[in-house]
């Protein structure tokens, strides 16, 4: 025993080394084979407390009119199908940023109660070729074997531009992953139960190839809300949010034109953060209005301190602005004039439309 001493720790060091390499090349190929997986996040049917319904979706009455008939193809297919009626594929939602893209395609999963696969465009991609293609075939298949189910890609432009604009590697990458997910629209049997539904707020740099019949079926517009949808929006995003008896959202929701419905989400949550700040355990109206200028220009710069001069010749600036607004006859109305400093202006004068436009 004495002799083989000296040998022993050589040994056990040996045996260390073999074994910590060979773990690590196991890891090494696990991570591999996983890099082309999907990174697709699932939200279960059954999961109550992210399920969503059009009950929590306020205004776009258009949008989800147009949504239900793909929750029912998606409850009652056969209905359809016996009639000859083929399921469609896609859905391409177009809109302006935070419009309400996203939480409509949880609704119609959420009122469905199928599957939801949610994934970002961008996610696909990665530097080396070949890599998004493998996601989109993983994608598809986890979808396919959770039928009926949803695929919501959001940010599709971000794969689905016009083929052939780019150059690099990087757009090599691109078009394959774009490539591979018409492949997939075009291999659905004509009853499966798979929609794949996609968000995007620039359709101008979309391929064409996306758009056409047979793949995104359906194209939905979601406008920014109007004044009803407005005052609606509001009332959703105050529910848990004790309130004032002064607090009269619908002259919020009249002095808001251009707002989205994240612009509106953010809003409340900026009056409720100004009465917790001065200690008030509800919210009142003047939170919310101080909280639309707050939202739409920026917080007050306090520390900007300007000179007597300096004051001057911003409110001289302003009164301009406003005496402008008040001699042109198709002016918006001037609702308040400040030369308090927010964001990146020293001043501002606030004018407001009476009425909503769409042109």
């Amino acid at each position: 025993m004495g002799n083989l001493a000296p040998f022993i720790f050589p040994l056990v060091l040996l045996g260390f080394i073999i074994w910590f390499f060979t773990r690590s090349v196991k890891g090494a190929g696990m991570q591999a084979m996983s890099f082309g997986s999907s990174k697709a996040r699932m939200i279960d049917p059954d999961d109550k407390a992210n399920r969503v319904t059009f009950k929590d979706v306020a205004g776009a009455k258009e949008a989800k009119q147009e949504l239900e008939e793909i929750v029912d193809f998606l409850k009652n297919p056969k209905k359809f199908l016996d009639i000859g009626a083929e399921i469609p594929k896609g859905v391409m939602m177009m809109g302006s940023p935070g419009t309400g893209k996203t939480l409509l395609a949880r609704a119609v999963a959420g009122e469905a109660a199928v599957p939801f696969f949610t994934i970002s465009g961008s996610e696909f991609v990665e530097m080396f070729v070949g890599v998004g293609a493998s996601r989109v075939r993983d994608l598809f298949q986890m979808a396919k074997k959770e039928a009926p189910s949803i695929i919501f890609v959001d940010e599709i432009d971000a794969v689905g531009r016009v083929r052939g604009t780019g150059v690099g590697g990087g757009n090599d990458e691109r078009e394959q992953t774009l490539n591979q997910i018409l492949v997939e629209m075009d291999g659905f049997e004509p009853n499966a139960k798979v929609i794949v539904m996609a968000a995007t707020n620039r359709p101008d740099v979309l391929d064409p190839a996306l758009l056409r019949p047979g793949r995104f079926d359906r194209r939905v517009t979601i406008d920014l809300p109007d004044r009803d949808d407005r005052e609606q929006i509001l009332k959703v995003h105050v529910r848990k949010k004790p309130l004032q008896e002064d607090v009269d959202l619908a002259i919020i929701a009249q002095r808001t034109p251009g707002f989205s419905g994240a612009d509106l989400a953010s809003l409340t949550n900026e009056g409720a953060i100004l009465a917790a700040r001065e200690k008030r355990k509800k919210v009142g109206q003047f939170d919310l209005i101080r909280s639309i200028e707050k939202v739409m220009l920026g917080p007050e710069r306090k520390s900007h301190m300007m000179s007597k001069l300096e004051k001057k010749v911003t409110a001289y600036h302003e009164a301009g602005h406003a005496l402008v607004a008040s001699a042109l006859p198709y002016a918006d109305p001037v609702q308040k004039i400040s030369i308090i400093s927010r964001g990146r202006a020293a001043g501002y004068t606030l004018k407001l439309p009476d009425e909503d436009r769409k042109m």
